[in-house]
């Protein structure tokens, strides 16, 4: 059975919808920016970064996280690193991505908005044309810092309104719960974007009632420990809430200590509308296909768990009715 869910989750069409743009920033990448921006890196080979990849906590990972991304400077940097993403994912068999980027963490070393999403929107566009992949760009809040910067960096991207889909909410979750930021996503309500924002990841089952109460979600990233609170699963199947899971990642940040006990399976046979996505693949061991492969492998996960993986994620994006329509038959195509 494994061989045929291989082979189907290779050739099936997918979208990917939680993927953080700059933890796609692969060691070889990071020494490669660096000479050409003339940064001296804590590291000195890529053997030696690439040991560094190796986390027991969110924390853990931020840190080397927000290290690696210091060497992204030039329009010239964002789109290298988001073409080297596309090219990826399209060899996968991925027709479309909603990929996050984090502007606070590249406006505090002096570049600016404009910069970062000519070059990540240049590839994105470069890649729809020449790649087929559709794309949702999302600009997402580092929840870490303070409500008061993220309603600043809200008020730069006034300027670039055409340029963002949606607005999300990353970075340390535990102490930083969603409703240090109701009033920010209640300014993006009004510019009439969709949110997605990560709760339940490490966090409790409580962040995600903040996350649909005070902060009107449209979709939850992670979510995995919105199964601790039985009510809380009966509302997300209820009203239909797409969960941007990342088993991988879940693994390499010790949210679950085993492949074999996540929580997938269970949360599809409770009806919850589950994705699957690789957060930061750079770092967490593969990208979309590999997280497919991973959860094939150790978890009991049947065709129609995987049919209705991929409907998921096509039926969860911020895309036409249209859009939706020609992907799920797509999809259908390869399961009938």
């Amino acid at each position: 059975m494994n061989s045929e869910l291989l082979h189907l989750a290779r050739i099936m069409p997918k979208a990917e919808l939680h993927l953080h743009i700059e933890g796609s920033l692969e060691p070889e990448m990071v020494f490669k920016l660096a000479r050409r921006n003339q940064i001296k890196l804590t590291y000195a080979t890529v053997e030696e970064l690439k040991a560094a990849y190796s986390f027991n906590n969110l924390q853990e990972f931020l840190d080397v996280y927000y290290a690696g991304m210091s060497v992204l400077l030039t329009e010239d940097d964002f789109y290298d690193l988001t073409w080297a993403y596309l090219k990826k994912v399209h060899d996968e068999g991925v027709v479309h991505v909603e990929i996050f980027f984090d502007p606070q963490a590249h406006l505090e070393r002096g570049v600016p908005l404009g910069i970062q999403l000519a070059g990540i929107q240049g590839a994105l566009e470069a890649g729809k044309a020449t790649l087929g992949i559709s794309y949702r760009l999302i600009l997402s809040f580092l929840r870490h810092l303070s409500e008061a910067s993220a309603l600043e960096t809200l008020e730069l991207a006034q300027h670039h309104l055409d340029r963002v889909d949606g607005f999300g909410l990353d970075s340390s979750e535990t102490g930083h719960p969603p409703e240090k930021f109701a009033r920010v996503f209640a300014e993006c309500k009004k510019l009439g974007k969709p949110i997605t924002v990560h709760a339940g990841e490490e966090g409790p089952p409580e962040y995600v009632w903040q996350a649909l109460d005070l902060l009107k979600v449209d979709r939850i990233d992670h979510g995995n420990r919105a199964m601790e609170d039985e009510e809380l699963v009966e509302r997300l199947v209820k009203e239909g809430k797409t969960l941007t899971v990342c088993p991988l990642s879940n693994l390499s940040l010790a949210v679950v200590e085993d492949l074999q006990k996540h929580p997938l399976v269970e949360m599809l046979n409770k009806g919850l509308k589950v994705t699957l996505n690789s957060d930061d693949p750079a770092y967490f061991g593969g990208y979309l296909l590999a997280n497919y492969q991973a959860v094939i492998e150790n978890l009991p996960l049947t065709r129609d768990h995987l049919h209705q993986l991929a409907r998921n994620a096509f039926e969860g994006a911020w895309i036409s009715e249209a859009e939706k329509q020609k992907h799920l038959a797509d999809v259908d195509a390869v399961f009938s």
